[in-house]
């Protein structure tokens, strides 16, 4: 029987009361970004979008100070469920999207199927999934290292997804540029940040509660400036709220079809209720904060960021209160099987 790290316990309502306000206000961006666009607009040294591309940088920096990469590599061996969680996040879900490509191409609602494969390609989130495994009983440690392994890996792997439909916009920046951008803003300050962890890592873990709040400020201005772009092209002038009511269908399908699949898997190669725990948590779910930051970066030239972020949204707040509720469902089996 593997040994699990003991998880203080945490409360369920208190998560979401953290997470509330947010969700809430991820909606304000996008209704002052529909009827007050101009400072989204604004480029200059002391603009949104000038704060925001800084911020970016920030984030991974910070994220890289926090992480502790030998820590990491104690859960390596645990090949079966690293395999599971990492094919399920960036293989199932684009192939299963992939097919929409020859439905939607040359219609007006090709850009939304892009940005539902856009989440399709995302890497997993690292602080609620990792959360919600904590509340469920599950594997902490394994959810830890493959969110955080994801989250690495994400940086490249998208990309290369995105690039087989990128090359065809005009618009767009070669993948070599999108590269290029990613390892200026992203990989250097991260790996910057791992480096100096060794001396400066638990003041940043200390104050990670602190630096959350910056975090969020930052993709809220991402997502500001990007509907702002997208509304004054009037990207969503066909959106009408039956599309949206069908993009929210579609949305629950990929998660429930996800979840089934990762179920199958995880009982046909015999992993063990913690650890099928942390794979469905890891594995079904995208990370916002990836989605932001890399819209920014490789959309940011087409004015499309809004519309491609707008399924990233719309499942961050879906998988918010689906895994909440598979939380508490697994926490009772893990309990009973305690017993």
């Amino acid at each position: 029987m593997r040994n699990y790290y003991p998880v203080k316990p945490l409360k369920l309502s208190a998560f979401f009361s953290r997470l509330d306000w947010f969700s809430a206000t991820l909606l304000l961006m996008i209704l002052a970004a529909r009827f007050f666009p101009e400072p989204g607009m604004y480029r200059g040294l002391f603009s949104l979008k000038s704060f925001s591309l800084a911020g970016i940088s920030v984030i991974f920096f910070l994220y890289g100070l926090r992480l502790s990469l030998p820590q990491m590599l104690k859960c390596v061996n645990n090949w079966k469920l690293h395999v599971l969680i990492q094919a399920t996040t960036f293989l199932v879900f684009p192939l299963i999207v992939l097919p929409g490509y020859f439905l939607f191409k040359g219609s007006e609602y090709y850009d939304l199927w892009l940005g539902v494969f856009f989440l399709a390609t995302l890497p997993s989130t690292v602080s609620s999934a990792v959360v919600m495994v904590s509340l469920a009983g599950g594997n902490v440690p394994g959810s830890i290292f493959n969110a955080t392994f994801s989250s690495i890996a994400g940086i490249l792997i998208t990309p290369l997804w995105m690039g087989l439909f990128l090359a065809a916009d005009a618009h767009s920046p070669g993948l070599g540029i999108v590269f290029q951008k990613l390892a200026i803003q992203i990989l250097l300050p991260l790996f910057i940040g791992i480096t100096l962890h060794r001396w400066f890592g638990s003041i940043a873990i200390k104050y990670k509660d602190f630096t959350r709040y910056f975090d969020q400020l930052v993709i809220l201005s991402v997502v500001y400036t990007s509907f702002c772009s997208s509304f004054s092209q009037g990207l969503f002038d066909d959106f009408n709220t039956l599309v949206i009511l069908v993009l929210l269908f579609f949305l629950i399908l990929l998660f429930v079809i996800a979840n089934l699949l990762i179920v199958r898997a995880a009982n046909f190669t015999g992993l063990p209720l913690p650890d099928k725990i942390a794979a469905l948590f890891c594995g079904s779910t995208k990370s916002l904060m990836h989605g932001s930051v890399m819209a920014g970066v490789m959309f940011a030239a087409t004015g499309k960021g809004g519309v491609l972020l707008l399924p990233v949204l719309i499942y961050h707040a879906m998988q918010l209160t689906f895994t909440g509720f598979m939380s508490q469902k697994f926490r009772r089996e893990s309990r009973s099987q305690a017993q």
